[in-house]
């Protein structure tokens, strides 16, 4: 069997150093585009909830901040951190500001929506579109940006054991 795609991708965090996903092989994923001023910003909770609660298992959670959406993102990198610190207690990874529609789309949300296309367009539709890739690299479910992370909690068990 070949080696996912997902495993050949990359992004930088906030301070610009590379995040090579192949680093999280054996290990299920959690990819959220993140958005600080969002309404639905206290899914950072739930977010940080899963996080503290499954990464000794091996749960990874990315969050890859975005300020496509009604420009809910206006923070710089390092403020944004600080922010999902601060208000939320944001302890899991987060990335530099990315894109997840249009021509300049980050590969890693190309590769995602290719994958696991939503309903109607494969477009994301919202700030917190979650989507969990197995411990291969495999992407296994998308969640609609109203899906509260809790509710996800079954999918990530599962994907762990």
């Amino acid at each position: 069997m070949s080696e996912s795609k997902f495993y050949q991708l990359s992004v930088k965090d906030t301070k610009g150093e590379s995040i090579d996903m192949s680093q999280f092989k054996g290990k299920p994923v959690l990819v959220v585009n993140t958005a600080t001023k969002c309404g639905l910003a206290p899914q950072f909770n739930g977010l940080e909830e899963l996080h503290q609660k499954y990464k000794d298992q091996g749960l990874v959670v990315l969050g890859f901040p975005c300020n496509q959406f009604l420009g809910q993102e206006p923070e710089s990198n390092e403020s944004m951190v600080e922010a999902c610190s601060l208000n939320f207690g944001v302890s899991f990874q987060l990335t530099e500001k990315v894109k997840v529609n249009g021509s300049d789309t980050h590969p890693i949300f190309e590769y995602l929506k290719s994958e696991l296309p939503g309903t109607l367009s494969s477009a994301i539709k919202w700030n917190f579109t979650k989507f969990l890739i197995d411990s291969e690299g495999k992407p296994l479910k998308r969640y609609s940006p109203q899906t509260e992370p809790e509710k996800i909690e079954a999918d990530i068990k599962s994907v762990l054991s």
